[in-house]
């Protein structure tokens, strides 16, 4: 049993490494900094109707407009852990089942400034096919809450 546990932390760990791992690349390939307008954005609807143009890469950003975040899709569900290490802007973190419905919301989660791996983690306590990151305050601007459904098209 500690050994299954061991194995998923491993593999959780691993997916976290790969996804920030390819951001960088991607970044370098393009000759793109953090602050570069993305290539493919994402168009995220609330019940609202309010629109997100979800990006790539919010670490090291020091500022968000009010209409844009970054989504992030996985293949599996899982309570996916996020951290604020290299984040310059306080964020809202949005976890989302495979309906695209809220699980759970972490607001205003603070930046970390840290220089080792010692940042808090945030995760769901439910399994999350889709996160969504905003500036901090904004799900509460929109009016976002757990059970309520988003829409977008995964590219």
């Amino acid at each position: 049993m500690r050994k299954d546990v061991a194995c998923r932390l491993l593999r959780r760990l691993t997916r976290g490494v790969v996804v920030l791992c390819i951001w960088t690349i991607g970044l370098s390939i393009e000759g793109r900094t953090a602050d570069s307008p993305p290539e493919t954005l994402i168009t995220v609807k609330t019940p609202q109707g309010a629109l997100i143009q979800a990006e790539q890469g919010l670490m090291f950003r020091e500022r968000l407009a009010d209409d844009r975040g970054m989504l992030f899709i996985f293949g599996d569900a899982q309570p996916w852990t996020f951290w604020m290490k290299n984040t310059k802007i306080p964020l809202d973190i949005i976890w989302m089942d495979g309906k695209k419905t809220i699980v759970h919301i972490e607001r205003n989660v603070p930046i970390c400034t840290r220089q080792d791996d010692g940042c808090p983690q945030y995760h769901s306590d439910e399994g999350a096919l889709y996160v969504l990151e905003l500036g901090g305050g904004r799900a509460s601007a929109l009016q976002l809450q757990r059970g309520m459904r988003l829409s977008f098209k995964q590219p």
